[in-house]
């Protein structure tokens, strides 16, 4: 695996080509939600200065809303549980594959042509993004009461949108210190 700096960070979430986002923030509240909701701000920095991914910047949608396409954000202390239960716990395990499958065509690793030829490298580039949150961070997707059972390489029946979209797949990552997301949607 590649150590972990600014250029392999850039090179792990360029995997993202697609209509995604994927960006880390520092950890300012007790409560992770509230940093997210920090993170889907359209022009939230990374707060290492290193690269993100996001799709929309410079798009005229974020004028009117500088959240979309999110509609179903974690704004008020007092909502955050009720926000979090749109989300299931998994295991790292389960977030290097669901990484990987969040950067393929059509969020579906079986219909990814030449997928295994391309496994290796893009579960090193996931490797890249989860080292950036240590032993004890948590991870948090969006597919639903199952997720920490899924089998991320298989097709992904499932998930509670939080955006404008019929169909979006993400993933939020929580250390002590960072929070950060990688999100891709199907806009058809």
């Amino acid at each position: 695996m590649a150590e972990l700096d600014e250029r392999s960070w850039a090179d792990a979430i360029g995997m993202y080509a697609r209509y995604s986002v994927a960006k880390v923030t520092s950890r300012e509240h007790d409560d992770w939600a509230l940093d997210v909701n920090t993170l889907m701000h359209g022009d939230t920095p990374d707060n290492r200065g290193w690269r993100t991914k996001d799709s929309l910047v410079g798009e005229f949608v974020r004028l009117d809303d500088p959240y979309y396409p999110f509609v179903l954000r974690p704004d008020d202390p007092s909502t955050t549980d009720s926000w979090k239960s749109q989300l299931s716990e998994i295991p790292r395990s389960s977030a290097k594959r669901f990484l990987v499958a969040l950067s393929t065509q059509w969020l579906n690793i079986e219909k990814t042509p030449g997928f295994e030829e391309s496994r290796a490298g893009l579960e090193e580039k996931a490797d890249v993004i989860l080292s950036r949150f240590p032993e004890g961070s948590h991870f948090y997707a969006n597919t639903g009461p199952d997720s920490e059972n899924l089998d991320y390489y298989r097709h992904i029946s499932g998930c509670n949108t939080i955006s404008v979209h019929d169909w979006d797949l993400g993933l939020f990552l929580v250390s002590e210190t960072e929070v950060g997301m990688v999100w891709s949607f199907h806009a058809w």
